[in-house]
């Protein structure tokens, strides 16, 4: 084998351990790149920034028949999940005295906007505590000092 053929082989070898987004195209990540690139194509550029705790306003959009509509949704953030085009996150909120939950995905275009009502603060990741509280207390997150 001549030098060539060697520094060929170490290449491809490093490929298959290099990361799925990565701008070199050699061997199977081609796939993994044209993957990549649509998914930057379907994100949404504009997303409001917000986190756990924060209280907020979904606005989806509703096709019913030939009528497309905008709906609202509001509550509490409890969680948030994924990266990139796969993220979503929950928002519970109280309704007629039942505690309701709805999970979102973040890039979906069904979720026109994401408008933040009041700032929380959480010390945790993920706000399932709230589903075994009632009432008020259900919904009672600390509001950001401002």
């Amino acid at each position: 084998m001549n030098l060539d053929g060697n520094l060929f082989a170490l290449a491809c070898r490093s490929e298959l351990y290099s990361h799925p987004f990565s701008k070199n195209l050699i061997g199977g990540n081609l796939m993994s790149a044209i993957i990549a690139k649509i998914n930057q194509e379907q994100m949404k550029s504009e997303v409001a920034p917000f986190k756990v705790g924060d209280a907020v306003r979904v606005h989806t959009r509703v096709v019913e028949g030939d009528k497309e509509r905008i709906q609202i949704y509001s509550g509490i953030v409890i969680g948030r999940k994924g990266s990139l085009m796969n993220e979503s996150f929950t928002v519970r909120r109280i309704s007629y005295g039942e505690g309701v939950e709805r999970v979102f995905p973040l890039h979906s275009p069904r979720v026109a906007k994401v408008e933040v009502e009041t700032v929380g603060v959480a010390r945790r990741a993920k706000l399932n505590y709230l589903r075994l509280r009632k009432g008020k207390q259900a919904m009672a997150v600390r509001e950001k000092a401002r």
